[in-house]
């Protein structure tokens, strides 16, 4: 019963993340309409879409404090970035292979370089910024100047489309006509109809529509750092029910498969919504810039403005050693990732089912972390050598 209860917390989050995430995809799918192929993904849909993630590192952060905090919230952005970097663009691939759509994907190169190289660079900048034995304020800031040039680019670089560009491509979007109580939408976390009604959507009801949506994963997402948090405890008490055991195992190893997985809805759902309409380019681009903000915005923003108001975190040597190895193996898996992206021409189902068997390995191994296991303390202790090597530590 001790797992049970929060493991069940995690999933309605993961349901009410999905259901709210539709309406967080209308709107920000309008908002970006005239962005350039490749682009909208990139900024829009991974800044809006890793929003959950910002807001979980400051909820683990301010809920926990210090060290603690930190863990949570490096191992849901690390988490993220590894879930998004292989379970999504799986997804991409099969849903499309499987629904018939294509018997493969063709992802434009430029897109995979460019994504691939800057997220590559970016965590290895990662691994220098935040490797002392205590954090600043200023590690939070050289991170989050990391995305923003990252974004200046992309931005710089974006290609406006013409008004007759025959291959834009101007999305659908639903017209609603509301004949059940606000309340029963609300309830339903169905926000669209609340905010467009039976008019077509527009800037006046996509950006209201895009905040509230935000903002409601957000408030879920303090939900989900609770259940974590009772997940790696040792004994945790719920008023009115009684206490409970936990696992008593790192909140960091908790944080990496289950707020990752849960907070990458959002991402999962436009990545999947893109590949459906062809968008192939954004759908993978989504995937990648959202590894980008995760490890660098998502984490340095809420780590910014904690030590601003509370001062330094001074960092436990376990809690070192574990983010450590946490952050090589983020960058090393990147790295096979984006071998298995770039390794043929056309990406078919052969890969997704690559990227899913490398995310299962990284599930185990976590797991096996988590346990004490000796196999996978072999591996960690493997890990740390090669940041001791680089003089990192």
């Amino acid at each position: 019963m001790g797992i049970l209860i929060p493991l069940f917390l995690v999933i309605v989050c993961c349901v009410i993340i999905w259901r709210a995430s539709d309406s967080f995809a209308a709107a920000s799918d309008y908002i970006g309409r005239n962005l350039s192929e490749g682009v909208r993904g990139a900024t829009i849909n991974a800044i809006g879409s890793s929003l959950p993630e910002v807001f979980t590192s400051f909820f683990f952060l301010f809920y926990l404090k210090d060290v603690d905090g930190f863990s949570g919230g490096i191992g849901t952005t690390a988490g993220s970035a590894i879930f998004n970097g292989m379970i999504i663009p799986a997804f991409v691939i099969l849903v499309v292979i499987l629904t018939g759509l294509a018997r493969n994907i063709s992802v434009s190169r430029k897109v995979l370089y460019r994504d691939g190289a800057s997220l590559i660079l970016a965590e290895f900048l990662f691994i220098i910024i935040i490797s002392g034995k205590s954090l600043h304020w200023w590690h939070g800031v050289l991170l989050m100047v990391i995305y923003f040039a990252y974004l200046f680019y992309m931005l710089k670089s974006m290609k406006k489309p013409g008004f007759n560009h025959p291959s834009h491509h101007e999305p659908e979007f639903r017209i609603h006509e509301p004949q059940k109580s606000s309340w029963y939408y609300l309830f339903t976390f169905d926000f669209e109809p609340l905010f467009i009604g039976k008019n077509k959507i527009s800037d006046k009801t996509a950006w209201p529509l895009l905040i509230f949506s935000t903002f409601s994963i957000a408030f879920i997402c303090l939900i989900l750092v609770q259940a974590c948090e009772w997940i790696g405890s040792d004994v945790y008490t719920i008023p009115y029910l009684g206490t409970f055991e936990g696992l008593n195992i790192p909140i960091m190893f908790v944080a990496i498969i289950l707020a990752s997985a849960a907070s990458s809805v959002p991402d999962t759902i436009i990545s999947m919504n893109d590949a459906r309409r062809g968008n192939y380019d954004d759908a993978i681009s989504n995937a990648l810039g959202s590894n980008i903000f995760d490890i660098c915005f998502a984490l340095g923003f809420p780590l910014f403005i904690y030590t601003l108001i509370n001062g330094p975190i001074v960092m436990h040597p376990e809690t070192i050693e574990q983010s450590a190895e946490l952050r090589i193996l983020l960058l090393l898996l990147t790295i096979l990732a984006f071998v298995v992206y770039v390794y043929r021409k056309k990406i078919n189902s052969v890969q997704a089912y690559m990227l899913l068997g490398i995310y299962s390995v990284f599930t185990l191994y976590v797991i096996g972390r988590g346990a004490n296991h000796p196999l996978a303390n072999e591996v960690a202790v493997y890990l740390r050598g090669i940041v001791s090597f680089l003089n990192l530590l």
